[in-house]
């Protein structure tokens, strides 16, 4: 997936500024996709000059004015292509699956800090992403279902909280093997 597209999907949640965006990456599409300031104002600049994004000028009192992006035709166009070309499924690259794998030639219990600093990591992020889904999702509407696109929302954000639970179980069970290793096992 292009960064293109991430931004796509969050202005036609709801057009917004590129500060604005980058607090919704920080927040919610950060679930599943990350970018820096800087590469969100590089892309809605081109995104712009392509015609895929529509800009106005907010006038704010006290503050200079913002730009405020929504997306035009074509950047709809180009999202509806996308999301009707199949994509290959995701390959894992894990720099600490492969730290634990080289650990055998070396000293395995060395690397438990760095395995609970990750399983901390993980814990912290869970605890992040059920707080998000007990806000934003916590109590059912009292006009019924929710809709399409607040549904297929919280289906990302429970992928994201089912794969921080599998980290972390599995973490645990690298902990508990690296454990073994200190105790002379």
């Amino acid at each position: 997936m292009a960064l293109d597209h991430a931004i796509l999907v969050s202005l036609l949640e709801k057009p917004g500024s590129g500060y604005e965006l980058a607090r919704r990456f920080e927040r919610s599409i950060g679930y599943f996709w990350t970018a820096t300031h800087q590469q969100i104002y590089r892309v809605l600049k081109r995104m712009e000059s392509d015609g895929w994004v529509d800009v106005r000028d907010v006038p704010q009192q006290g503050r200079p004015d913002k730009k405020e992006y929504s997306v035009a035709g074509p950047g709809r166009d180009a999202l509806s292509t996308w999301l009707h070309e199949p994509i290959e499924p995701e390959s894992v690259r894990h720099d600490l699956a492969v730290k634990i794998r080289g650990a055998a030639f070396d000293d395995p219990a060395a690397l438990i800090s760095e395995v609970q600093r990750h399983r901390q990591a993980h814990t912290e992020r869970l605890a992040h992403y059920l707080a998000g889904e007990a806000r934003d999702f916590g109590e059912p509407p009292e006009s019924g279902p929710l809709d399409a696109e607040r549904e297929l929302q919280h289906a990302v954000l429970r992928g994201g909280i089912a794969y921080e639970r599998m980290m972390i179980a599995w973490l645990d069970d690298v902990l508990a093997t690296l454990g073994r290793f200190r105790a002379g096992q």
